[in-house]
């Protein structure tokens, strides 16, 4: 069950960062570079209630900046400020700690510039449980993985493959390979982890045939 402390954490009004191709799942963290004035008052906003900012993706993509009123999903994940920094030329650096996936309940008057929700955290209650390990297919993910690397021409850390844990290899593979938005989605919507596992699988798989792309490093 989820733990009263964590489930008392959870902010009762998020702030929202609409962002295209960006996953961020429980337990993973990604980087942010923050320049858009909009953007900047959504972190001094968040340093000063809990340290929480909701990552979304827009329905339709969109470069950045996402234009204001654009749709998003209705599911995306919340995460907490683990480091910050701000450049001589005001950019703010940001390290993101995913914690939870939520639903929008509804969406609040804006505040400087940026968007505000009502989280539904019920729904995604597994994100802050505890628990074993949860198993899944891993030595066909691994297999996946390799194939979609070596036909992506993509150089992959292979110790990251063999001994990262469960949870850290799927959430791990899931954000760092470059996959489209709608993949990303569906990836961050999975029920539970064995699904995303299962999910993430078929993803690699069906890439690998899609035959070579530009090269890079996830």
């Amino acid at each position: 069950t989820t733990r009263p402390d964590e489930a008392a954490a959870l902010p009762e009004t998020l702030p929202i960062f609409p962002l295209t191709g960006v996953l961020l799942l429980p337990g993973g963290r990604v980087p942010l570079q923050i320049f858009e004035p909009r953007y900047l008052a959504l972190i001094d906003d968040a340093l000063g209630h809990g340290r929480w900012v909701g990552m979304v993706q827009p329905v339709t993509p969109a470069r950045d900046p996402v234009p204001d009123g654009a749709a998003v999903f209705p599911v995306g994940c919340a995460g907490r400020i683990m480091s910050f920094a701000e450049n001589d030329d005001g950019r703010y650096l940001v390290i993101l700690a995913g914690e939870s996936r939520f639903r929008i309940r509804e969406e609040l008057p804006g505040r400087n510039g940026f968007r505000r929700v009502v989280p539904d955290w019920e729904p995604f209650s597994c994100d802050l449980e505890g628990g074993p390990e949860p198993e899944f297919d891993r030595p066909r993910l691994v297999r996946a993985a390799r194939a979609f690397f070596t036909a992506r021409g993509l150089d992959a850390d292979s110790r990251s493959l063999d001994d990262l844990n469960g949870p850290a290899l799927v959430t791990w593979l899931a954000m760092a390979c470059p996959f489209g938005p709608g993949e990303k989605q569906a990836l961050l919507e999975c029920a539970c982890h064995a699904e995303r596992a299962a999910t993430l699988s078929s993803v690699l798989e069906l890439a690998a045939h899609d035959g070579p792309r530009r090269g890079g490093t996830p």
